[in-house]
């Protein structure tokens, strides 16, 4: 018996030694992967400025400016060129542009509205005014809203003395183009409901 003992135990170890031999093996086929995310936030950036004029309101050579000072006269034209500069590193945007034209009464036929009309903008809130670009603008566009305006020729100088003073205001603003399809979509989600 003891040598059938002997028998079946070096038979067991036999076994337990090609089992542990190959599971040994087993343990070095394995595998492993991963994906790692790093998430950084996107964003929407421009300025606006406009070329600065002379004491005749005709543009001038240097750096563009956030303001302008014009002497109004009858019949006259001058050189205003509001422009949205997208940012190098923005994210394509809607651009939109709020007008406040304290002079538009006294403005020939080419009146600052028509002349964005021209340029591919549109009113998307009338209520406060603002236009949309029809575009999407992308990083690095440079987006004028007008170029000029003129005054009539036929406006006399007590008419022409009740605008001293006023001014001629343009916001501009921008919003994500993802998600949105149009600009007034865009608009709507942005301000209109903050607003309301």
């Amino acid at each position: 018996m003891k040598t059938k003992s002997k028998a079946l135990l070096l038979a067991l170890c036999a076994v337990l030694l090609v089992a542990a031999s190959v599971l040994g093996t087993l343990a070095y086929l394995t595998s492993d992967d991963q994906v790692t995310n790093t998430f950084t936030v996107g964003s929407v950036s421009i300025t606006l400025d406009e070329a600065p004029v002379d004491a005749n309101g005709k543009a001038t050579r240097g750096e563009r400016v956030k303001e302008n000072s014009y002497k109004l006269m009858p019949g006259h034209a001058y050189d205003k060129d509001p422009t949205i500069h997208v940012a190098a590193d923005s994210e394509d945007c809607w651009l939109f542009v709020q007008i406040t034209d304290e002079i538009a009464a006294i403005q020939d036929a080419d009146t600052i509205a028509t002349q964005m009309a021209a340029k591919g903008w549109t009113l998307v809130d009338a209520d406060a005014n603002v236009y949309a670009y029809e575009d999407i603008a992308n990083a690095g566009d440079d987006v004028v809203v007008f170029e000029t305006f003129k005054i009539k020729g036929d406006i006399d100088n007590t008419t022409l003395a009740t605008y001293a003073n006023k001014t001629i205001k343009v916001i501009a603003y921008a919003v994500q183009a993802d998600g949105f399809d149009t600009p007034a979509a865009a608009w709507t989600a942005a301000f209109a409901t903050a607003q309301g």
